[in-house]
């Protein structure tokens, strides 16, 4: 019982004394935050997602007019100061922040919704049920009931 007590004890100890030596060869600290990249591959992050970079990839998948850059970028920087400000308040329950967030992330998916042409429509239309699909399947649940889900190619 004191050996297997022991091994334990050295086997944790080695761990311990072996994570920081692991992350270091990544080229990260412990306190580092996940790149951007690492976000979209995966990696979770917390907080509303960047404006600006946001921006830049609606431009790069909706090739989106100057004029739609700056609305869209408008748009963006008001829901990232709602959410920050929600994230703040402390007075509302856990489920009445995350309806407030979903409400807020609704209203300005529908206002860039509205910057678009109908060929954009359809890209951010697609992009929103890819999104919503990666949620779903993130979660474990099933499909929103009020959505239509993609019949299978056969």
């Amino acid at each position: 019982m004191l050996k297997q007590c022991m091994l334990v004890l050295v086997a944790s100890g080695l761990i311990t004394i072996a994570a920081p030596f692991s992350t270091a060869q990544n080229g990260a600290t412990p306190n580092d935050q996940p790149s951007p990249t690492a976000q979209n591959e995966g990696g979770r992050h917390h907080g509303p997602p960047d404006p600006a970079e946001r921006t830049r990839e609606l431009t790069e998948h909706l090739k989106l007019t100057s004029d739609q850059q700056t609305k869209v970028r408008e748009a963006l920087d008001s829901e990232h100061s709602q959410m920050e400000s929600l994230h703040q308040d402390t007075s509302l329950s856990q489920q009445d922040r995350r309806s407030k967030m979903m409400e807020i992330r609704k209203n300005t998916d529908d206002q860039i919704r509205g910057l678009l042409d109908s060929t954009q429509q359809q890209k951010w239309d697609k992009m929103q049920a890819d999104r919503e699909q990666r949620m779903q399947s993130h979660r474990g649940g099933p499909p929103n009931s009020g959505q239509q889900n993609p019949t299978p190619q056969q």
